[in-house]
């Protein structure tokens, strides 16, 4: 009978590269009971499926044993067992959302916020400082000036004293490799032998014996840096997903026995009545049970517009409340709201992805052992085979084994990967690692977001219409909006300005909740609000009307002006693409890359930009929906980036083979992704993937050139025309070549 499966989730501290999860990862499922593990360096988890019989304490032995620290997370936080479906309570229907109902009730915004562990003595070498202190007060930070200061020494004291150069080199080496070959030595006692670090032991050893000291030290530096920033970039996104519980607020007003007090946001159960002021952000899950305000729902839905809700809605934890003071009943504790299953969505979903390998991993697997046997073959065979002299076969041998030091391959790629992001980082194209610019290349679907990622991020005017007896309606509008902060408001006061529109003073002017805003200008009565708040006051024409309703196809909202109860005007605004968003999203579509648009909009105004653009569109989605339908292109054996800039994008943009955060974004959004546009640019996300192909091709041609020259050397060594110092010069030569031509990145220019 098979045995019953269980799954347990931990925290596991201390790892910060796609390495350390491959070493928990291979040791974990060499135990016994171990069905399935899979561990995310970005969140900090590791999740073990295994027998009902299974020994937990063994299971966090052996995690501790190779130098992490691990605790397991208890069902209480909602981490322990494969969590539910994360549906949205209530059921957030966008379908009523109706951008031409212009809200002027939200005039004033004001005050609206837009452990330690010890290091076990072993494998792990990496750092252990928490993601906000200094890098360079880590202890990798401190290992890596050292190295890299002794290295700057050494060639100094060369240059002016060389008959000591030779062994300060070796010095400055054993200061990086020292703590590498200790790694490397606990790594083969875990039973996982072949690591980066037992290849750049021998690569750094056989550098050494060939007299490339220099190399050597050098080779060692680069790594220590390398494996520093990956420790850097992986804090800072493991703080960032534990920052987004920063935007439910830490306290709520719970009414209670005719009272209302203060307390804290976690304590509230379901069924609680609580209290919310104007500009403050909604606690929890709830929904509305007395009162009308304008909700911001741009954390979680990415609306561009906030949405009109009263009695019977449904309102979200970390959403922003406009103008009115709502009683809400909560409908989800803390550890459920729409937060926290955004939290959790984005640690799911990276968890989900298998450690990427290295590449020099992978190919040390082969290549190290081959040559090592391939020499010690040369070297025995021939004498005890055929009685031909020692002396020459073990000199052939050793120089197969100088041919073969891996130290042309073990610089080639990261000599690579570090140009091409120092050409993309001068570009406003930032990649987080050798994983994601492989990746990149091989995208063949592209999800964006709409709102600040396809879109400017903010209404603009489109048309501004005036109608008999007025050409005043841009001046008299803006007149009514000074003060106001609306997005719609903002917009026609932008517009004015630009124009150089007069604004005359407007007095008594108040706001009509949900309708509009009404004042005196001039001696006149001037109303500015929504077609329909307009249709109460006086019937539109006919023809008008039809003009409204076609602005409105268009995903325009549209106010309209009235004077002395007289249609005056009316004015239209859209969230506009951003100016190369046709054309940057032109450039994937010519090279077979399909793009489809998701967005939290309603589908109206999705529809009108979509048809602008030429791209797919879903509309009216949750950060759930989101997910999903990223799940659904994989499904269909697409390669997926998924391009957006805010909250409600993270865990889509984490679900993603590729996450590209657009710049301007939230910093959530930034470091859950794994590359960012920083400049805004839509076509970037095309010259990033163009950036990934040329990367790759110049990986390629330095892995050709450095086994070519060796493969040339090793065959005329063999037959007898090239001995010691020629192996010496392929290697160093190959060496060379490579990274002058990964230094040939540097000058890439991108372009769409």
């Amino acid at each position: 009978m098979a045995a019953t499966a269980a799954q347990t989730r931990y925290r596991v501290e201390g790892m910060d590269c796609a390495g350390c999860a491959t070493k928990i990862d291979s040791a974990l499922r060499r135990m016994h009971g171990v069905q399935d593990v899979n561990v995310s360096v970005t969140a900090g988890t590791m999740t073990v499926r295994h027998t009902a019989e299974s020994d937990l304490a063994a299971i966090e032995k052996k995690v501790t044993g190779l130098g992490y620290s691990v605790a397991q997370l208890t069902s209480e936080a909602g981490q322990n067992a494969k969590p539910a479906g994360h549906g949205t309570k209530g059921g957030h229907d966008h379908a009523g959302h109706d951008h031409a109902g212009h809200d002027h009730a939200g005039r004033d915004h004001a005050g609206t916020a837009k452990d330690d562990h010890d290091d076990v003595e072993g494998l792990h070498g990496h750092d252990h400082t928490p993601a906000t202190g200094p890098w360079w007060n880590s202890a990798k930070g401190r290992l890596s000036i050292a190295s890299g200061a002794a290295l700057a020494a050494a060639f100094a004291i060369h240059y002016i004293w060389p008959a000591t150069g030779v062994w300060l080199f070796i010095a400055a080496m054993l200061i990086g490799l020292v703590p590498i070959a200790r790694r490397a030595v606990m790594a083969t006692l875990a039973g996982i032998p072949l690591t980066i670090e037992m290849l750049m032991t021998i690569a750094a050893i056989g550098a050494v014996i060939i007299g490339a000291g220099e190399e050597a030290a050098t080779v060692v530096f680069l790594f220590l840096v390398g494996e520093l920033l990956e420790g850097v970039a992986a804090g800072k996104a493991r703080s960032s997903i534990e920052a987004l519980t920063t935007l439910v607020p830490k306290t709520a007003f719970l009414e209670e026995n005719g009272a209302t007090r203060e307390v804290p946001a976690e304590a509230l159960g379901v069924g609680a009545v609580i209290l919310v002021r104007p500009g403050d952000r909604i606690p929890a899950d709830g929904k509305i049970i007395e009162g009308e305000s304008a909700i911001d729902e741009s954390p979680v839905s990415g609306e561009s517009v906030p949405v009109r809700k009263g009695v019977d809605a449904d309102v979200f934890a970390g959403t922003i409340n406009g103008d009115g003071v709502l009683r809400i009943t909560v409908t989800a504790a803390a550890s459920d709201n729409t937060i926290a299953r955004i939290v959790k969505l984005v640690e799911e979903a990276q968890e989900s992805k298998a450690p990427t390998e290295r590449f020099i991993d992978r190919f040390s697997r082969w290549y190290t052992p081959a040559v090592v046997a391939v020499g010690a073959l040369v070297a025995v065979v021939p004498p005890l085979a055929f009685g031909d002299d020692w002396n020459e076969w073990i000199y052939k041998g050793l120089a197969l084994l100088l041919i073969g030091c891996p130290c042309a391959l073990v610089i080639s790629v990261p000599a690579a990967i570090a140009a091409s992001l120092s050409a993309g980082a001068r570009r406003g194209l930032l990649m987080k690692g050798g994983a994601v610019l492989e990746g990149l290349g091989k995208i063949t679907a592209v999800a964006w977001d709409k709102t600040g990622t396809l879109t400017e991020g903010k209404p603009v005017v489109t048309d501004v219409v005036a109608i008999g007896i007025s050409e005043e309606v841009l001046s008299l509008a803006a007149a009514l909006e000074t003060g106001s902060s609306h997005p719609l408001a903002l917009a026609i006061l932008r517009k004015a300005k630009a124009d150089r529109v007069p604004v005359p003073p407007a007095v008594e002017a108040k706001a009509l909740g949900g309708k509009g805003v009404v004042g005196r200008i001039g001696g006149k009565n001037v109303f500015l609000g929504s077609p329909i708040a307009g249709g109460e006051k006086v019937a539109l024409p006919t023809e008008q009307a039809a003009r409204i309703a076609e602005l409105n196809d268009q995903g325009k909202s549209v106010s309209v002006l009235l004077i002395n109860d007289v249609l005056a005007g009316f004015i239209a605004m859209r969230d506009e693409p951003r100016p190369d968003a046709q054309a940057g999203l032109k450039a994937l579509t010519d090279v077979g890359i399909r793009t489809v648009m998701l967005t939290g909009d309603n589908q109206r105004t999705a529809a009108a930009i979509g048809k602008q653009l030429g791209i797919e569109v879903r509309s009216e989605l949750l950060p759930e929906d989101k997910q999903r339908i990223v799940g659904e292109l994989k499904g269909q054996g697409l390669t997926v980036a998924k391009v957006g800039d805010g909250i409600n994008d993270a865990p889509a943009l984490a679900a993603a083979d590729i996450g590209i955060a657009m710049g301007g974004g939230t910093d959530v959004a930034l470091e859950t992704a794994d590359a960012a546009v920083l400049h805004g640019r839509v076509g970037d996300v095309a010259a990033m993937i163009k950036l990934s192909q040329a990367t790759m091709a110049n990986i390629k041609q330095n892995i050709t050139m450095a086994l070519g020259l060796k493969a040339v050397f090793l065959v005329t060594t063999v037959v007898g025309i090239t001995g010691l110092w020629p192996a010496i010069l392929a290697d160093t030569g190959a060496t060379v070549l490579v990274t002058a031509n990964a230094m040939r990145l540097l000058r890439w220019k991108g372009g769409v």
